[in-house]
């Protein structure tokens, strides 16, 4: 285990596992996030054995792959013949979205002010006959589980949800929705790029999951995670085929398909073994903290900068405490809402990462997502450089 609060208190000790705050306020891990130091060590080494050919990709490289699988069910559930190692998200939901076997009339409850990765490709699947219905919460983001099971109807398949709203910071109660999916005999497919890594995700509520790990999870792009449940992997049928997942002795194809043991199923060649590698060294510095640990400690930053947004005059979005409240803090100014564009410049100009946003309508949000490992002083600087600006 280790230790939170020493690391914290520890400036250089912070400033070496977590090089983005060397020189800057890093506060836009709902996007993409800088790797930790851990990750950048695991994938140059894993580069230097490249380098020189020292790297074999038979048996030693898929042990390395399952001890990566192993990392995945520790941050998520499940088992790890359950994951397969794909990243980005849109490319595991697509799996899901083309796998299943569709009839016309069958009904996906989704959400169409969720992230277009969780949008686009469940509404392809028009062109086969199904009908996409959407959420309409009263809030931007706002899913509960009431609203679920009112969309619910003899026709409808699947949930299809994310399980934290990218712009407003609305968490999924998963537990809740996942039994109403039970007890309906739904299926329930969650991107969840937007919790993996800093709150509790079960996977054990879901059927299917789908999150890279560029985010909370602190790894590098394109190296992610696809939950299948055990129970599901006979139904969904791989969409993409090749040498590593569909079973060929010797590299020798075979008359008759017939595919590799668990979620390796999905896998149709070579891994990102390198950002795979680095997502893993994330994951097991985030579990060696601990999950439940660091959404507490998210929480608390949160409520520090709701506070002293309030006190500038801007407006959040979303949830500030309880459970459907997350590490995603949105905020815009109800009287000039242009001036949101100018703080964003000048956070960048003063060395502040932040995220600028809009919605549906138009109106644009600064939006702050500070990791475990940011601190209070660095809130009060973000406080600090809007303050400056004036009104």
């Amino acid at each position: 285990m280790i230790d939170l609060q020493s690391l914290l208190n520890d400036e250089s000790a912070r400033r070496a596992a977590f090089p983005s705050c060397r020189d800057r306020v890093f506060f836009a891990h709902a996007a993409v996030a800088p790797v930790t130091q851990v990750a950048v060590e695991a994938m140059d080494s894993f580069n230097r054995a490249s380098a020189t050919g020292e790297l074999d990709y038979g048996e030693v490289f898929l042990r390395h792959m399952d001890r990566i699988r192993g990392a995945a069910s520790r941050l998520l559930g499940g088992v790890p013949e359950e994951f397969a190692l794909l990243g980005p998200t849109s490319l595991g939901l697509s799996l899901v979205a083309n796998g299943l076997d569709w009839q016309s009339g069958d009904e996906i409850i989704t959400y169409l002010d969720d992230y277009p990765a969780n949008v686009y490709p469940w509404k392809q699947l028009e062109r086969l006959g199904v009908r996409i219905v959407y959420l309409q919460p009263q809030e931007i983001g706002a899913i509960t589980p009431e609203l679920v099971r009112e969309a619910i109807t003899p026709r409808t398949k699947l949930l299809a949800l994310a399980s934290c709203h990218f712009l407003t910071g609305y968490r999924l109660d998963i537990p809740a929705v996942g039994a109403i999916a039970r007890e309906h005999g739904l299926l329930f497919c969650l991107d969840a790029i937007q919790t993996a890594g800093a709150f509790p995700t079960p996977v054990a509520e879901v059927d299917f999951l789908s999150a890279d790990s560029h985010k909370w999870m602190l790894g590098p792009s394109s190296a992610g995670v696809v939950y299948v449940a055990k129970a599901r992997q006979e139904l969904l049928r791989p969409s993409l085929y090749g040498a590593w997942n569909v079973i060929s002795p010797n590299f020798i194809a075979c008359d008759e398909i017939a595919f590799e043991p668990g979620a390796r199923r999905y896998e149709p060649g070579v891994l990102n073994a390198a950002g795979l590698l680095g997502m893993e060294a994330s994951i097991n510095l985030l579990t060696g903290i601990g999950i439940d640990r660091i959404a507490s400690r998210l929480l608390e930053l949160k409520a520090h900068l709701c506070e002293g947004l309030d006190r500038l005059g801007l407006r959040i979005a979303g949830p500030r405490e309880g459970s459907a409240a997350s590490g995603i803090t949105s905020s815009t100014d109800p009287v000039r809402p242009g001036r949101i564009g100018e703080l964003y410049q000048l956070l960048h100009d003063s060395g502040v990462v932040a995220s600028f946003r809009h919605d549906r309508e138009g109106r644009p949000y600064l939006r702050f997502s500070p990791h475990f490992y940011n601190t209070h002083a660095e809130v009060e600087r973000v406080l600090e450089v809007i303050s400056e600006a004036g009104t």
